[in-house]
């Protein structure tokens, strides 16, 4: 078992480091980096060639005693980590397994984390979760009522050891050993002999003391009817979760944090839902647009006479399907570009790629759907970003003949075709990640009936209402070759200046004659 290591940085300089068996590798390192006088969150260690686990102890690690281990520079960039975070009971509110998953930087520390699960969203509404703004009440010696309030710290145990205090929790993921990969943190509450007041007012101070932080505590706005400090400075916030943190608690009138939470489902809500899908659906043309289910406007489309589709009737030119010299070399060099190595995004990529996917699906507030029977009848209408998959399914029951048939709905997605779930609460934006127009298929299930698999779909009194598809005609444009007309003046050309197709400075010299 070791009793120390050597630790060794890039100058061949050394420090001897003692350790004991259940000393964590992320302390030796954090030692030597004190020692050598550089920061420890922008180095690691190296044993034999390999990184070695900051988040192990001496006794796992497999060091052999006297080790020597190579001080390293990482990578400027942090990693990404998956953290779980497992919580008691009282504050699980449905979460699997009392598990919440999020990806963090590995330069988070684990106060900021347990403030962003704070706030996470769920189901579309805000978490009414507390982990760092806790107090019990606590009656005096002999006394009743409600007594005193008194702060509960939060308890994250990380592999074995176990981080209490304030100053513990503001440990980064990679101070702890997690530059990659996956972490389980496993939370718990203590009582403190320290009044709410005063520990929140320690913690805006010890954010204050750290000096040169822009921002505000996140944490002294959680406090609710106290007198604290209003000129406590926060702690900064990295600008990857400015959107996501809300104040635990917040003085503000209740109608103004209502704001921030999605209207309940009411009738006065449904006739403003509607008053908006009239005015998305203004820009259809007034005839085609009927009312549909629940008042919603729609655009309805009888199927099609023929079995021969349009386009198979129109006449074609037969050389517009030939490739030209363009489309060969366009696809040469499509192929040359695939043969190229490229580079494989990083996981901070990764993460950042999908941040900006969820802020611009956030700013969709409409989607068309088009809903595509199985005999050819369609129907079009547009869906705020408060409709779910249910308001889809009930907007399309509404149009069936026979609405307690079972049906499926299918639609093309990014990652290949998805059937529409039926009982679920997902948005159809956010969740489905509908966008721009879709077209979504009418699928029979096993269960139907053969009379509603042969008979009509669509209500007769849509049906009455649906009118064709007109498409129009595109005029045919004569293209002229036009570089087939240059590269011919460009050789004639050649010939008037060479007179012989030749120019002087290529002929071979000869002897001249005396």
């Amino acid at each position: 078992m070791a009793s120390h290591v050597v630790v060794i940085d890039s100058t061949a300089r050394r420090a001897v480091i003692k350790t004991q068996p259940n000393k964590y590798l992320s302390d030796v390192l954090e030692e030597a980096c004190a020692k050598l006088g550089v920061n420890a969150s922008q180095y690691g260690l190296k044993n034999n060639s390999k990184q070695v686990d900051l988040s192990r102890t001496i006794r796992l690690s497999g060091l052999s005693s006297g080790a020597k281990l190579e001080l390293i520079l990482l990578s400027r960039s942090p990693s990404v980590v998956s953290v779980a975070l497992q919580v008691p009971d009282s504050e699980a509110q449905d979460a699997p397994n009392n598990r919440l998953i999020d990806q963090f930087p590995s330069t988070t520390t684990l106060w900021l984390i347990l403030r962003k699960f704070e706030s996470e969203a769920l189901g579309g509404a805000r978490s009414l979760r507390n982990f760092t703004g806790r107090g019990i009440p606590k009656a005096g010696n002999g006394g009743t009522g409600a007594g005193r309030l008194y702060y509960e710290t939060p308890v994250v145990q990380v592999m074995g050891r176990e981080l209490s205090s304030f100053t513990d929790l503001q440990k980064t993921l990679g101070q702890l050993g997690f530059n990659a990969g996956s972490a389980l943190l496993r939370l718990s509450f203590r009582f403190t002999d320290t009044p709410f007041e005063e520990a929140t007012k320690e913690i805006g101070q010890y954010f204050n003391s750290v000096g040169g932080e822009s921002g505000r505590s996140t944490h002294t706005s959680s406090v609710a009817n106290t007198e604290s400090d209003p000129e406590v400075p926060q702690p900064a916030v990295p600008e990857e979760f400015q959107d996501q943190l809300m104040p635990l608690e917040s003085s503000k009138p209740l109608s103004e944090l209502s704001e921030l939470l999605p209207e309940p489902v009411s009738p006065a809500n449904d006739a403003k839902r509607k008053a908006g899908f009239e005015q998305t659906t203004s820009s259809l043309p007034e005839s085609s647009t009927v009312t549909g289910p629940n008042q919603r406007p729609i655009s309805i489309f009888s199927p099609p006479s023929s079995t021969t589709p349009k386009a198979a009737l129109r006449s074609y030119n037969e050389a517009d399907y030939e490739p030209s010299i363009e489309h060969a070399k366009m696809h040469q060099s499509r192929l040359l570009s695939s043969t190229r190595n490229r580079r494989l995004p990083t996981d901070v990529e990764i993460a950042v790629e999908k941040t900006e996917k969820a802020k611009k699906m956030a700013e969709i507030n409409e989607v068309e759907i088009k809903v595509r029977f199985p005999d050819q009848t369609q129907v079009v209408s547009k869906f705020s970003n408060l409709d779910t998959a249910i308001t889809l399914y009930d907007f399309v029951r509404g149009m069936m003949e026979r609405e307690t048939e079972p049906f499926l709905l299918s639609y093309a997605s990014a990652d290949g075709p998805k059937n529409v779930p039926p009982d679920s609460a997902d948005r159809l934006i956010t969740g489905l990640n509908m966008t721009g127009r879709v077209l979504v298929n009418f699928v029979w299930e096993e269960g139907a009936s053969n009379e509603a698999r042969l008979a009509a779909v669509v209500k007769t009194a849509f049906r009455e209402q649906a009118k064709e598809i007109e498409v129009k005609e595109v005029e045919s444009v004569d293209v002229q070759e036009e570089e087939k007309d240059t590269s011919d003046n460009g050789m004639v050309k050649g010939k008037e200046r060479g007179k012989g197709g030749v120019p002087k400075w290529f002929k071979l010299g000869g002897k001249k004659k005396h």
